[in-house]
């Protein structure tokens, strides 16, 4: 039977405080791939919310469908969204059983269902001609292409952690970041490739390494989503003009760069190491901390392999 996380706390308790508390009772009681579903799901959920909690009585649907869009402008997949929201939706569910809340059908406008995945796996072909596209007579294109190249080279860096990327991340020829998602630490080698494209673009108004986030007086946060919109929008236009046949995005250089180290024969576990995948996603091989110099050298044979 399980326990009621009602006899711990009050009826007028948050969302993402009765999310903890329930996270924390399914590891107590063995329930371990549950609870690391509602740990990702809230880490998400967090961001949305900018670590600000919700009544239980306040989650409706017009909060959902919002956080459905947040998803979408930040590049995730729908299948990836659904997740999320399936898993809100038994983290609410049980807070109505508990009776902390009455129950307000929040998710009835919001994809909670599974698609078919699409690959979105390119080629080293179509990487190279997205390199190498002319786009002299588009130049509102090219950031988009600098954006969706960097990610690749940085081993599918997603859009959010290149957003919020600082220039002291860059020390000594290495680059040190947190993936925003998991917090996993990633440390990468700066290839010329890389600086290359910092060398094109001014940032000396602010900390950042990109030029996505311009103004530090404007609200950081909307500053990426509306960017994540232009890029996704810009790289789609890219995609037609090299002949892709699925929606170019900047996960697609994630996706990609993943598919072509499997080609290479590079280990499951080195290419799981290096973008600091989730096991919920992934398949995780581990029997020990991987030496970076291994994933630097098999990202340094990506980038020449182009």
């Amino acid at each position: 039977m399980a326990t009621n996380v009602k006899n711990q706390k009050n009826s007028d308790q948050g969302l993402l405080s009765f999310s903890r508390d329930l996270t924390s009772q399914m590891k107590e009681i063995g329930k371990d791939r549950t609870a690391e579903r509602y740990s990702i799901t809230l880490n998400s959920f967090t961001r949305f919310r900018k670590e600000r909690d919700i009544p239980l009585e306040e989650v409706n649907s017009a909060l959902m469908v919002e956080y459905e869009m947040y998803l979408r402008a930040t590049g995730v997949c729908p299948n990836t969204s659904s997740f999320y929201l399936r898993n809100l939706r038994a983290i609410y569910n049980r807070a109505v059983e508990d009776g902390l809340t009455v129950q307000q059908y929040p998710f009835k406008h919001v994809y909670t269902g599974i698609d078919r995945t699409v690959k979105r796996g390119v080629t080293v072909d179509i990487v190279r001609r997205i390199r190498d596209l002319d786009l002299t007579d588009r130049p509102d294109l090219d950031l988009a292409r600098d954006i969706f190249m960097f990610s690749f080279y940085t081993r599918g860096m997603s859009f959010i952690d290149m957003a919020f990327l600082k220039k002291k991340d860059l020390q000594y020829g290495v680059l040190t970041y947190r993936r925003r998602k998991t917090n996993q630490l990633l440390i990468i080698k700066w290839e010329k490739p890389m600086q290359a494209i910092i060398d094109k673009y001014n940032t000396s108004g602010t900390p950042y390494l990109l030029p996505i986030i311009r103004t530090n007086e404007v609200d950081e946060r909307r500053q990426y989503v509306n960017y994540a919109h232009l890029i996704n929008n810009k790289l789609k236009k890219i995609g037609k003009l090299v002949g892709l046949s699925i929606p170019l995005t900047t996960y697609v250089a994630r996706h990609g760069w993943a598919s072509i180290a499997k080609s290479k024969n590079i280990s499951i576990a080195t290419i799981s190491e290096a973008m600091g995948h989730d096991s919920e996603y992934t398949t995780r091989i581990y029997l020990a901390s991987l030496d970076t110099s291994v994933i630097d050298k098999a990202n340094q044979q990506i980038i020449k392999s182009i």
